[in-house]
């Protein structure tokens, strides 16, 4: 998995560098390309392998993996301003506002947005149809339905005076970060007009699985080897996996969810071995 992790990376930033060589430089271009640097692609990894699980040519699957990754980097690049969550590190390096300004920051997220759907807007993708398709889906799942309104609900529950219980925390990580994993999954099946019922079953557990690990993460981790801020969550006061369920019920939740993810996976067989390791591999990384 770890090699095809990482040609999936070199692809998706080969894809994104080239949209973004055909807009006009300077310092929001800059931004951009900024926002971008670093990360696992994990998001992009989901594209290719169900593209590669439904017989979907590489070359259809790309600009759904870049414009994924995009829209991923434009959430980041909002999440940190100070009017969200206020971070000044990100994957190693100053969050954009911080490298240049809120202004430049607010206006890099858009345009990233906007790229995002340009990208699937690609013809090598397949039909019109196809593309309207995939368009249709990821605009739910990025926005006031999915994406959009997770962090909404996150805003919501910092400044209530009664933190969120444990459903809480679920119906709004099952917005802010499992609708875009869920994206990521179908979408090879999607640009099949296959049925993305056992993807979106594996994405749904492997999105939780993968929020509760960064929030052990935020416990257990150094700043140097996450690359952002640690231990945010239990100075606010905020309510998350660890803080209502312990550190060691929290490794055992994510744990189970990594199982129920591999196992939906059993109509694909052996072709989704590559899936089952990145199930894995979210509950032990280290960043």
């Amino acid at each position: 998995m770890s090699d095809r992790l990482e040609a999936v990376k070199q692809q998706v930033e080969s894809a994104l560098d080239s949209a973004m060589s055909a807009l006009p430089g300077g310092e929001l271009s800059d931004a951009m390309r900024y926002a971008c640097v670093g990360g696992k692609k994990l998001r992009a990894f989901l594209v290719m392998e169900s593209a590669r699980l439904h017989d979907v040519p590489e070359a259809a699957a790309l600009p759904v993996a870049a414009a994924v990754e995009a829209l991923h980097a434009y959430s980041l690049v909002h999440d940190d301003l100070p009017a969200m969550d206020d971070d000044d590190l990100r994957r190693g390096m100053p969050t954009v506002h911080v490298q240049w300004s809120e202004a430049t920051a607010i206006l890099a997220g858009d345009a990233l947005q906007s790229l995002a759907f340009a990208l699937l807007s690609d013809p090598v993708i397949g039909a019109a149809e196809t593309r309207m398709r995939l368009i249709a889906r990821f605009a739910d799942a990025v926005g006031a339905r999915g994406m959009v309104n997770g962090q909404m609900l996150d805003i919501a529950a910092e400044q209530a005076t009664t933190p969120l219980d444990l459903d809480g925390i679920k119906r709004m990580q099952a917005a802010k970060t499992g609708a875009l994993i869920i994206f990521a999954a179908e979408a090879g099946a999607l640009i099949a007009n296959a049925d993305p019922a056992a993807l979106r079953d594996y994405a749904d557990n492997l999105g939780l699985a993968f929020q509760i690990h960064d929030d052990v993460l935020d416990v257990t981790g150094d700043e140097e080897t996450i690359g952002k801020r640690v231990g945010k969550d239990a100075r606010a006061g905020k309510a998350t996996f660890v803080s209502l369920m312990g550190l060691d019920g929290a490794r055992s939740h994510a744990a189970e969810l990594t199982e129920r993810a591999i196992a939906a996976l059993s109509p694909y067989g052996e072709q989704a071995d590559n899936l089952r390791d990145l199930a894995r591999f979210v509950i032990d990384r280290q960043s």
